[in-house]
């Protein structure tokens, strides 16, 4: 049974709350909450990095992109202006949306496009989340410079469930192509085989030292001895699991995806992308007379090619006794590092090895970094994980093949093309948006509700492959009651490849009840589900040749996308899509599309 509808007021109904209290006429100062406003302006503008000067899209000519900032409570209103040739959506990543689904951003699944001169002005309200999540283009591969943080701060008057830090610091992972990424997935669409990979990790968009012609492209952290620094990191990579750690150093997780967890000490973190996590790092009580790298590298664990390179910043310490504080406004200096600390020790990290087929240790270190995080589950911020189930599914997630046109030659495996799928049905997006379909009855022909809630055939996910590898193609849908609680079972499958999956579901938060290595056993697992303090999350990886088993309300009505946060995968089709029905309440059903919404 699921929760009953008449209860305490659901995070619609405070959604609607809050944003009647942000529309009182009070004097600032009384203001619980407020509605905050962004321009976005999508431009072109020349950029270099690793020699290579290349034109890309950016937000208000910045790379990575402008910060969103708000409170939880706030309204937020950001007007995207589309000033490029390629279409354009931005996706509010981890967001929940709550009854404002036309906001999600997903092309094709919540809107269609903002086409050139066009504008679209994003509208929600932030309830229930504190913390950071990341901003993003959702179309194509432009999220490899078209994205930024997103970051909450507690209410007015409210803190932190941990010491104040004396600085917060967003450290933003992604990747650098020399060439155009948009040329790199058309290629790999068109061949059928795995695209080109990144040429460089970035660390707040620069590469640092450890590149070719990059040593004036390093990310510079200046610190205090003795002072306790909060870090929003974020991966934002397109398509690389990524290892963080600082050398000489230990960090501590206090919050994932913008909810709180128990205090979590490590000297080495791995962030899908997608995930965000913030960290307290504790700086050494005198100065150390050395300087530390920050290094980024992938973690991998599929068959093809990775960019096995590392992206390095610089953790340098402010030398005391000095008349300057060189952190007095930010810690975002973008220089090399200055001639007076060049002769400084460097301390460097030692992370795992990239290749994790090749060192099956590295898979149980990610394993026991993933299963140690837990919800803070206080008086404050409980963890409401379902406790019973209404709605099961059981997903095979992972790779298969698509047949070459007739009289062409693919270079993907055995001469076919990569696909992807979901219980073996590669997603195919419609030419019109999914949420405008349904609101208006008009789906014939758009998609169908039959998605399977488990997989058409049985085999043993995780050994021999079967021999037939091709994947079915289609738009189909699942379509839950207002309110369910909802289980899903997602199993990792060794056709072509075991591989990890970081799978993001838009609109709402979910509960990690389990995971495990192997075939997900429906008899003996769900007896070890944790169902008092899980890991809430919006992104969480499905480890490679294992299972993922996630717990969540359907309490926000509309179509919410769920895909792979590897770009790759979600072009070869690992995607599908759930429409949540309308709830009895006025405040529990969709209400109708903005005036301004994009048209196909």
């Amino acid at each position: 049974m699921g929760r009953p509808l008449l209860h305490l007021p659901s995070f619609a109904s405070r959604a609607a709350l809050f944003l009647g209290l942000c529309t009182v006429l009070l004097m600032p100062e009384f203001v619980a909450c407020r509605t905050r406003h962004y321009t976005f302006n999508i431009r072109n503008h020349t950029i270099t990095r690793l020699c290579h000067t290349k034109s890309i899209i950016s937000v208000n000519g910045k790379f990575p992109g402008p910060p969103l900032v708000a409170r939880e409570g706030d309204r937020v209103i950001v007007k995207v202006v589309n000033h490029v040739s390629s279409n354009i959506t931005i996706h509010w990543h981890g967001v929940r949306q709550l009854t404002s689904g036309w906001a999600d951003g997903p092309a094709y699944v919540t809107q269609c496009p903002i086409q050139t001169g066009q504008t679209y002005a994003y509208n929600f309200t932030i309830v229930g989340q504190r913390g950071t999540l990341l901003w993003h283009a959702h179309i194509s591969w432009l999220r490899s410079t078209v994205h930024g943080p997103i970051i909450i701060l507690p209410k007015r008057n409210e803190s932190y469930p941990f010491a104040k830090p004396y600085k917060e610091v967003p450290i933003i992972l992604g990747e650098w192509f020399n060439v155009d990424p948009e040329a790199v997935i058309n290629q790999a669409l068109q061949t059928g085989a795995g695209p080109n990979v990144s040429d460089a990790f970035t660390i707040n968009g620069f590469p640092g030292p450890l590149y070719n012609c990059s040593s004036n492209d390093t990310f510079k952290l200046r610190v205090k001895a003795g002072k306790t620094y909060l870090l929003r990191l974020i991966n934002a990579a397109l398509n690389d699991e990524l290892f963080f750690s600082i050398a000489n150093h230990t960090l501590t997780i206090v919050e994932v995806d913008a909810t709180y967890t128990k205090p979590f000490q490590a000297t080495t973190l791995i962030i899908s992308p997608g995930q965000t996590t913030n960290v307290l790092l504790t700086t050494k009580p005198y100065y150390p007379n050395a300087t530390f790298l920050i290094a980024a590298s992938p973690y991998f664990t599929g068959a093809g090619t990775v960019d096995n390179t590392t992206a390095a910043a610089i953790l340098e310490y402010h030398r005391p006794l000095t008349s300057t504080d060189p952190d007095h406004t930010s810690n975002t200096t973008t220089t090399a590092t200055s001639s007076s600390s060049q002769n400084l020790t460097l301390y460097r990290p030692s992370l795992p090895p990239f290749n994790a087929t090749k060192f099956p240790n590295v898979t149980q270190l990610v394993a026991y970094l993933t299963t140690s995080l837990r919800s803070l589950n206080s008086n404050k911020f409980p963890a409401n994980v379902p406790k019973t189930v209404d709605k099961k599914f059981f997903f095979t997630v992972g790779l298969g093949t698509s047949p070459c046109p007739r009289n062409t030659t693919c270079q993907g495996p055995n001469g076919q093309k990569f696909a992807a799928s979901v219980n073996n049905v590669s997603f195919v997006l419609p030419s019109v948006a999914l949420l405008q379909a349904y609101f208006t009855g008009k789906s014939a022909g758009v998609y169908t509700t039959d998605f399977p809630a488990n997989p058409v055939r049985t085999f043993n996910y995780t050994g021999t492959p079967p021999n037939n590898t091709v994947v079915t193609n289609g738009t189909r849908l699942v379509v839950l009651p207002f309110n369910a609680s909802v289980e899903v079972v997602m199993q990792d499958t060794s056709i072509v490849s075991a591989e990890s999956h970081p799978l993001h579901l838009h609109g709402f938060n979910f509960f990690v009840v389990g995971q495990g290595f192997g075939n997900f056993d429906p008899n003996k697992d769900p007896i070890k589900f944790n169902l008092v303090d899980p890991v809430e999350r919006n992104t969480a990886g499905v480890p490679s040749g294992g299972w993922l088993a996630i717990r969540f309300f359907a309490d926000n009505p509309g179509v919410w996308f769920m895909h792979c946060h590897l770009d790759i995968h979600t072009s070869w089709g690992l995607r599908m899509a759930w429409i949540v029905l309308d709830g009895p309440q006025p405040n529990q059903k969709l209400p109708p599309p903005p005036s301004d919404l994009p048209k196909c």
